[in-house]
């Protein structure tokens, strides 16, 4: 199976995949920077971006399986999804963008549990769910974070 240019392009989470050192986090810088762009973070706006990465995502997964093994380090869409679910309905401000940059790479890299079983999963989905599940850890806790935020400053 051949990987055209989209499928390269969104499988690669924008050619991050191929840097040499740290590419989930290579992958989670793009999709940072892609949330930056005015009125990405807009919650319907995001919601379509993570579901349309995520159903298109995982035949890519299974292309980029058969070309580069399992859970190739050159497949980084997950990353951004997971980044991406992090800063859904996140206030746009540098210190909670940060602190779900850093929440969501330490998720992303230990894995709680169910996350690490959940990359056994065939199909391609297993690539993509053990980073869905670290984005929703990653999600909730920064939410807890916001709110807890607001109570003590109100």
């Amino acid at each position: 199976m051949k990987i055209n240019f989209l499928e390269n392009l969104i499988g690669s989470g924008f050619y991050t995949g191929y840097v040499n050192k740290a590419s989930g986090t290579f992958g989670s810088l793009a999709a940072l920077l892609i949330y930056l762009i005015p009125g990405f973070e807009n919650p319907t706006i995001m919601i379509f971006f993570i579901s349309f990465f995520i159903v298109i995502g995982v035949p890519i997964a299974i292309k980029f399986e058969n070309k580069y093994g399992p859970d190739p380090k050159e497949y980084t869409n997950d990353e951004v999804i997971g980044m991406w679910l992090t800063l859904l309905f996140v206030p746009k401000k540098i210190w909670w963008i940060v602190i779900g940059f850093f929440i969501w790479r330490f998720l992303d890299i230990v894995k709680p549990f169910p996350a690490k079983q959940l990359e056994k999963v065939k199909n391609g989905w297993g690539v993509l769910l053990d980073d869905i599940a670290a984005g929703i850890y990653s999600f909730i806790i920064l939410q807890l974070l916001i709110y807890v935020f607001n109570l003590i400053t109100k």
